[in-house]
């Protein structure tokens, strides 16, 4: 399976950035992570990350014809980008929403999520770990 694995705003400064709500993991690791991962199971796994909206929405319309899957952290995109939730519905390719920590168990405004209306799944507070387990999810839906 083809995953893009797609990260918003600010998920470059991982392990700098309020570790204790992000983890000390880099970037660089999850990247890693996922790669080792993705190539274990026989998949291949493409990455991005932008802190500018229209570049994310411009990767989403990339994957048409080129990707199975998408894993995608908006950031604080999440909670405020309608353009990223109609890319994902236009492009139509499954797509698992990804948080590394639990937006609802954080300030009022992170509860709500545009981009959920167009994702198979949510999966939120369980670190890096959680890119693995969405690759799981839309490996599943993909049977």
């Amino acid at each position: 399976m083809k995953f893009r694995i797609i990260n918003g705003p600010n998920l470059n400064l991982l392990g700098i950035r309020e570790p204790d709500i992000y983890g000390k993991e880099t970037y660089a690791s999850l990247v890693e992570k996922i790669r080792e991962y993705a190539e274990k199971n026989g998949d291949e796994a493409e990455f991005f990350q932008s802190n500018h909206e229209g570049d994310l929405v411009d990767f989403i319309q990339g994957a048409l014809g080129e990707s199975d899957a998408i894993v995608i952290n908006p950031g604080a995109y999440t909670h405020t980008s309608v353009a990223i939730l109609d890319a994902v519905k236009a492009v139509k390719i499954p797509t698992v929403e990804v948080h590394i920590s639990d937006p609802d168990a954080r300030e009022d405004f992170r509860r709500v999520s545009y981009i959920r209306a167009a994702c198979a799944a949510t999966v939120s507070g369980k670190g890096t770990d959680g890119y693995l387990e969405a690759m799981n999810i839309l490996k599943r839906l993909g049977k």
